[in-house]
């Protein structure tokens, strides 16, 4: 039983990646698995419920190779800039984990699994990653304490909403854009 979800996580993280969110079909994905439809709903209630389990897998991977490559101990300018560099060349590169730019895909999803409910941290990699490390370089003394966590990271997140702007800003800004940005998020709060 256990291998038929795997085959079904498999499937449907080749066809997502293929050919969208949008254009794969439960249909799709038990076929490639050699299952009927009803078989899929055994493990998950909907598609949404399927690709919300592929993108957070596929967060948590880039996650984990981008904490990988860090050291913590330089300055959280120079790793707060490796970080933000990793997480969009990561998401670029990854056609599942892009899928969360396209507007009408993320609210079909946040609207079918309520992941307002489940909180920021729930549906955005980033943010339990960031806080970790924002409240070590508080307590090391690194950056400043009076300000709330949840508050840096809503000028980490701000950076996301810059890059689906970037056509309108000028391609030809990034990604130095992004590096003066960190920048003046992070010499802010030493």
């Amino acid at each position: 039983m256990e291998h038929i979800k795997a085959d079904i996580l498999q499937a449907g993280k080749e066809l997502f990646s293929e050919k969208g969110f949008k254009d794969t079909s439960v249909s799709d994905i038990t076929k490639a698995v050699g299952i009927g439809v009803g078989s899929l709903y055994k493990y998950y209630s909907s598609k949404e419920q399927l690709f919300a389990e592929i993108f957070f897998a596929e967060g948590d991977s880039l996650k984990r190779s981008i904490f990988d490559k860090l050291d913590l101990d330089d300055e959280p300018v120079k790793v707060s800039k490796q970080i933000v560099q990793e997480i969009f060349t990561g998401v670029r590169s990854n056609p599942i984990l892009m899928e969360w730019y396209n507007l009408d895909t993320f609210i079909k999803i946040n609207k079918k699994l309520d992941l307002d409910e489940t909180g920021k941290e729930h549906h955005d990699f980033s943010y339990r990653f960031f806080i970790d490390l924002i409240e070590m370089w508080k307590d090391k003394g690194k950056i400043r304490k009076d300000f709330d966590s949840n508050l840096i990271l809503a000028f980490f997140n701000s950076l996301q909403y810059i890059d689906l702007h970037r056509e309108e800003i000028g391609e030809q800004y990034f990604p130095e854009f992004f590096d003066y940005m960190v920048e003046f998020i992070v010499r802010g709060l030493e």
